[in-house]
């Protein structure tokens, strides 16, 4: 089974040809304000509509109301919500009914002790990504570039589709795959020259490096 890669922060009209045209299959699009990567409503629309069908549109959004995911679908053409914030289970479920999508949650991971709310997202998500656990004081929720130990979910069983995320380059990404078993993979900070700027030969470098080729 070839390895799915999405390739999250996208602001650039041109990064979305690269991405999709080296084979990625998930663009991922930042919806939260103090991101380097964040993006108007009006500016993500124009980039979904350059997406091909068959590549999933995804809304990143971070402990968004309502009102603010109303905003967004309105008037982006998104086929799954990414919720990277501390939603509970129960607000995922609340979610994934209101607005008719597939949801992604993303669970930070530190330690083994992170893990023990897996099945519980696992039972309302349709995915889950799993992300390094940022700093306590750290701005942003993901896409700080930070790893965590892939070890501790090797062998895991799971309930649902998965992606693995956090601190993945095309230096590491093979490696990753190989100690976890990932079939999906989720990068940001990884294929960028400085926060939010995307750069071209690393997008290709990493779906590339992801898929074995």
């Amino acid at each position: 089974m070839a390895i799915r890669v999405k390739i999250c922060g996208l602001t650039r009209p041109e990064h979305i040809a690269v991405a999709t045209d080296a084979g990625a299959r998930y663009l991922g699009f930042v919806f939260f304000p103090k991101s380097p990567r964040c993006l108007t409503v009006s500016a993500a629309r124009e980039l979904a509509l350059l997406g091909p069908p068959g590549v999933a549109k995804v809304a990143l959004v971070v402990d968004a109301d309502d009102a603010t995911l109303d905003a967004i679908l309105r008037e982006v053409p998104i086929d799954m919500l990414q919720l990277h914030g501390s939603e509970t289970p129960a607000r995922v479920a609340e979610i994934r009914a209101r607005f008719g999508l597939p949801v992604m949650k993303a669970v930070g991971v530190a330690d083994a002790s992170d893990l023990a709310i897996l099945p519980a997202y696992e039972a309302v998500a349709d995915q889950i990504l799993l992300d390094a656990k940022p700093a306590k004081d750290a701005v942003l929720p993901g896409g700080n570039g930070l790893a965590f130990d892939w070890r501790l979910i090797a062998g895991r069983a799971w309930m649902k589709p998965w992606i693995l995320a956090g601190g993945l380059t095309p230096q590491n990404v093979a490696e990753a795959v190989r100690l976890t078993g990932a079939r999906q993979v989720d990068v940001s900070s990884g294929v960028e020259t400085a926060p939010g700027v995307k750069d071209a030969d690393l997008i290709r470098a990493f779906i590339a490096a992801a898929r074995g080729e």
